[in-house]
């Protein structure tokens, strides 16, 4: 396969910060444990595809992966950040500190957040307030803020079983965890009122609030990837998950999943836009790196190409949601597109 030779400006400033970037010939690609999977099939199909050698793909996060990428250009910094949360401003910022001035950013589709128990455990249909009330260290209760006093989830609901609330979410340096936050406990401390109570109260920053979490055992952070909240869950066969769509559906034999809002997590629901917990996958390239570590160009483009991440590719058997704009992913790609200031 082709390897691409840059211009002398970029060679020089790799060769200047690394005294030797053009030594490193495998890409190196690190953060979310989400996006991680879909990464591996990837990096093997391009190994075994393309004449440059299998990407290295390591998980940490999210935020990890992008702090990592912006720790500077040359070789002993990574390629790519995986991502199942967008790029923050702070994220751009030490970026554009260290010297890494262009990035990419690609969509790669869309995932869904999904709640998920023992498979011999009880049926679940969940809200977003359900969430809030079982996990936020202040809910609202005969129209006063207090302290959570909530021990089982029959207690939230009548409706839902007589279960001890025991919930495993992702730690904060995970792009799910942000999600979780965002689309589950700030949606649902508007829809139960907490929030409005927040801002009676006087809290200067009412999401935030609506984001802090009760710290007598029942929430619980799980700062390894999907496999360590899967163990968790059979050693404690009350506890729920946080999971990505697609690891829930390679482990049906062991999960049992729960509605959210009335809607049953897939595929289709994530595509058509009803199931209200999803959220669209990344990963970010340094544009500096592309025309000297080699491979680099043609693994981006291979990623997002038709083969791989269409919706009869192997990124959607192993269930991701393929993106309706992916064309418009492809065109950026090849023309090295970077990203826009953000919105």
């Amino acid at each position: 396969m082709k390897k691409y030779l840059g211009s002398c400006a970029v060679v020089a400033l790799m060769l200047a910060t690394t005294g030797a970037a053009a030594a490193r010939d495998q890409i190196q690609i690190a953060g979310s444990s989400t996006v991680l999977p879909y990464a591996s099939i990837v990096a093997e199909a391009f190994g075994e595809n393309f004449d440059h050698p299998t990407p290295v793909v390591e998980s940490g996060g999210s935020g990890a992966g992008r702090k990592k990428l912006c720790e500077g250009v040359g070789e002993n910094t990574i390629d790519i950040a995986n991502s199942s949360s967008r790029i923050k401003q702070s994220d751009i910022d030490l970026c554009a500190q260290n010297g890494v001035t262009e990035i990419q950013e690609v969509r790669i589709g869309y995932d869904g957040i999904v709640f998920a128990s023992d498979i011999n455990g009880a049926e679940y249909a969940f809200t977003p307030a359900d969430w809030h009330n079982a996990l936020a260290a202040k809910v609202l209760k005969d129209g006063q803020l207090v302290d959570n006093p909530y021990k089982n989830w029959n207690e939230i609901r009548a409706d839902l079983p007589a279960q001890p609330i025991l919930a495993f979410i992702p730690g904060t340096k995970h792009g799910t965890r942000e999600v979780f936050d965002e689309k589950v406990l700030v949606d649902g401390c508007k829809e139960n009122g907490a929030e409005e109570a927040h801002k009676a109260a006087g809290a200067e920053d009412a999401a935030k609030a609506c984001m802090q979490l009760r710290t007598d055992g029942v929430s619980v952070d799980i700062d390894g990837d999907y496999t360590e909240t899967l163990s968790r869950i059979d050693a404690n066969k009350n506890g729920i998950g946080v999971f990505g769509l697609s690891f829930y559906q390679n482990n049906t034999d062991k999960l049992r999943v729960a509605t959210m809002s009335g809607i049953e997590p897939s595929v289709e629901t994530i595509a058509s836009g009803e199931y209200p917990v999803s959220r669209p996958l990344f990963f970010y390239v340094k544009n500096a790196h592309l025309d000297v570590i080699p491979g680099l160009q043609e693994y981006v483009e291979f990623f997002v190409s038709d083969d791989m991440a269409g919706p009869n590719g192997p990124l959607a058997q192993y269930g991701l949601v393929s993106d309706p704009e992916l064309a418009k992913t492809q065109e950026a790609v090849k023309n090295r597109t970077p990203m826009a200031a953000l919105n």
